[in-house]
């Protein structure tokens, strides 16, 4: 059996393949994912926090399930920490455990660079990261794995955060800056790729500048948002998958107040590989892509960490 820790799983999965064997995997059709599971758990302070399980599997060759945490109580530690485990699919053993906090990071940042080789201009070419945590430096690198930006900006509640991002970056080689001011950096940005654990909404969409695309990562439960009502009414929306996406605030929350309907998402992930979608139609289209995180992108990327590892 084979034990991937963070740094592991982080060398068996440079951004372009990865990115390659996602998409690969969104138009097998021998792959089952079952809807994701979450389930509320009473935290130590009187909270809610959440368990997540997320299996999928091609039948004779491979079985994947990640199990997740979120405890937004938790201070100085991690709020969501995972585990993976990978199964032989023709005899049910044990094949592989992966660190899953790092599985989760790489594969989130690549589907969302995936979405936007679909969905943003060709010569977009300034990205804004929102948020500070682990997500945002990957994110700034998944979307430099596919295209050329002249400038990431990275905007962040606490300026010496976005700032120690914007330095990590920036030793990476990107022409990475810290923002001072979210309503500026969105005016001007081509990309917006918003990663956080915000409950009300941090994007205002009528900022948003013409053929800009959005990236919404962060919320994934009802009371989750990042952006907010006029984001989804000048948009068109597109999904990681429908029923994942409409559990989280930034869509959930628009249908209940009758803003939007399922029908006003325009495809999913799957749909803009497989090019039954043609994804952006004008040059000055605001699209919008809402993520909240697939078992087959999982399994995609430990499948990818596997065969690396095993042919090291």
């Amino acid at each position: 059996m084979h034990t991937l820790d963070a740094h592991a799983v982080r060398a068996a999965t440079p951004w372009r393949e990865l990115i390659d064997a996602i998409a690969r995997m969104l138009v097998d059709d021998n792959v089952s994912v079952p809807n994701r599971q979450i389930h509320d758990v009473g935290l130590p302070d009187g909270g809610t926090g959440a368990l997540l399980v997320m299996p999928a599997w091609i039948d004779r060759d491979v079985i994947g399930v990640k199990a997740v945490t979120y405890f937004p109580s938790n201070v100085d530690m991690p709020t969501i920490n995972a585990g993976y485990l990978l199964f032989d699919g023709r005899t049910g053993q044990l094949h592989a455990v992966l660190d899953g906090d790092e599985l989760t990071l790489r594969r989130t940042a690549a589907v969302s660079a995936l979405a936007a080789v679909h969905l943003a201009r060709p010569d977009a070419c300034r990205l804004l990261v929102v948020g500070t945590g682990k997500l945002a430096p990957n994110l700034a690198l998944a979307h430099s794995s596919v295209r050329r930006f002249d400038t990431v900006e990275i905007w962040g509640r606490n300026p010496e955060r976005a700032d120690a991002v914007a330095r990590q970056l920036a030793d990476q080689g990107l022409p990475a800056r810290p923002a001072s001011s979210l309503d500026a950096a969105l005016r001007r940005a081509d990309i917006v790729s918003c990663a956080t654990g915000a409950t009300s909404p941090l994007v205002r969409g009528e900022l948003l500048a013409p053929g800009a695309h959005l990236d919404l990562v962060g919320s994934f439960r009802a009371d989750m948002r990042e952006a907010d009502d006029a984001a989804v009414t000048r948009t068109t929306l597109f999904v990681d998958t429908v029923d994942g996406a409409v559990q989280s605030g930034d869509l959930a929350q628009p249908l209940d107040a009758g803003i939007m309907s399922v029908g006003s998402i325009a495809a999913d992930l799957r749909a803009l590989t497989a090019g039954e979608h043609p994804g952006r139609s004008a040059d000055d289209e605001i699209t919008m892509f809402k993520s909240v995180g697939s078992a087959l992108c999982d399994l995609a990327a430990a499948r990818l960490a596997l065969a690396r590892t095993e042919s090291a």
